[in-house]
């Protein structure tokens, strides 16, 4: 699953993409790995995983990962190809959800494309340019889907019916995910187009260092903006983020973090929002080899979440050992679960839960 960091040119985008990469900003056990220049594997900080190397002791640890891809900025009649247009929209297309930076600072050294700062803005740019994008996408669809419904096709009726929807929403301005659609008919008719605004999104807002901790009157613009999309705001002092991230010594990084009133670095905010925006959750398996953080789908089955380990887990899956995180942490050994009778065997109807700690037994 992959988050995009999407803007304008000169919003914050890299400097947030390379804060990211120098994860030492977070703590040593969170690595960065970067496979392509401007693909990264960033692990998803989660305290759970600390508290169970403690109590396990085990050989490795091994957290749960996001990937965070850098997109080139937009610019205006990216559409129609201009600037980086059509490569910006292919690697977004290719993306699960978007990390939308918005430029909430002022600073005369720092030039905006558009000449001066106004998020609102911004975000309209890059709006109308994805949106033109999915305009394009639902008319070839259109063309393709009345053929079939004036044959008295009731599916392609249907379909018909909800893809004019997205059509006079978009031409209305509004991006997919905030037109009113039956479920049933975003699942079946819209989901499979991949619709760019349709991705879940969350608005980085970068701020400067004394807006840090509580923002400030262009973040709550945006908040106002925004507030009909569903859509998380994150407040990010980037610049400041990326010197944290310099710093080597852990007390020196809490120290500076205390100084801006901020108890833990924002790009480990970021990448947990990110994951949760994937609609992702973690589980646990945990042995004297490794404890290990298991990412599945909000909603995964006990088989699907022993497929994520290997699919002869899946095929042959015959029950799952499961405790919570809590039982687990509370009594402090998976014996003493089992003897306070808090051990679950579950079937292949049960669902995951974020921070169950699992064993699989199989039969291939």
């Amino acid at each position: 699953m992959k988050a995009g960091i999407v803007g304008l040119p000169n919003v914050g985008k890299s400097t947030l993409f390379n804060c990211l990469s120098n994860a030492k900003a977070q703590s040593a056990n969170f690595p960065f790995c970067t496979i392509e220049p401007n693909i990264g594997v960033v692990n998803v900080p989660d305290p759970r995983l600390l508290k169970l190397e403690e109590l396990v002791n085990p050989e490795r640890v091994l957290p749960a990962t996001v990937e965070i891809v850098d997109i080139a900025g937009l610019v205006k009649g990216a559409s129609k190809g201009e600037g980086l247009g059509n490569q910006f929209l292919g690697n977004i297309r290719e993306t699960d959800a978007i990390l939308h930076v918005l430029r909430c600072f002022d600073n005369d050294n720092i030039v905006h494309v558009d000449g001066s700062v106004d998020p609102i803005r911004d975000k309209e740019t890059i709006d109308i340019e994805l949106q033109l994008k999915d305009l394009e996408t639902v008319e070839k669809k259109l063309d393709k889907v009345k053929r079939a419904a004036k044959t008295g096709n009731k599916d392609a009726q249907r379909e018909e019916a909800t893809l004019l929807l997205v059509k006079e929403g978009l031409e209305a301005g509004k991006s997919v995910r905030a037109i009113d659609i039956a479920e049933d008919d975003r699942k079946e008719f819209v989901h499979p187009l991949q619709f760019i605004t349709d991705k879940p999104v969350l608005y980085v807002c970068n701020v400067d260092e004394s807006a840090a901790a509580t923002g400030n009157a262009y973040v709550e613009k945006v908040k106002e903006a925004v507030k009909d999309e569903h859509a998380e705001v994150l407040v990010l002092a980037v610049g400041t983020e990326a010197d944290i991230a310099e710093l080597d010594d852990y007390d020196e990084r809490q120290m500076f973090l205390a100084d801006i009133g901020l108890d833990e670095p924002g790009a480990a905010k970021l990448i947990r929002a990110a994951y949760k925006l994937l609609n992702q959750q973690t589980y646990f398996t945990a042995g004297v080899k490794e404890v290990r953080a298991w990412t599945v789908p909000i909603g995964a089955t006990a088989p699907q979440a022993a497929g994520v380990i290997h699919t002869d887990f899946e095929k042959g899956f015959i029950r799952a050992e499961v405790m919570s995180y809590q039982d687990y942490v509370t009594y402090g050994s998976e014996a003493k679960v089992k003897e306070a009778g808090k051990m679950g065997i579950e079937g292949k109807e049960y669902i995951v839960k974020d921070g169950d700690i699992m064993h699989f037994r199989f039969n291939v």
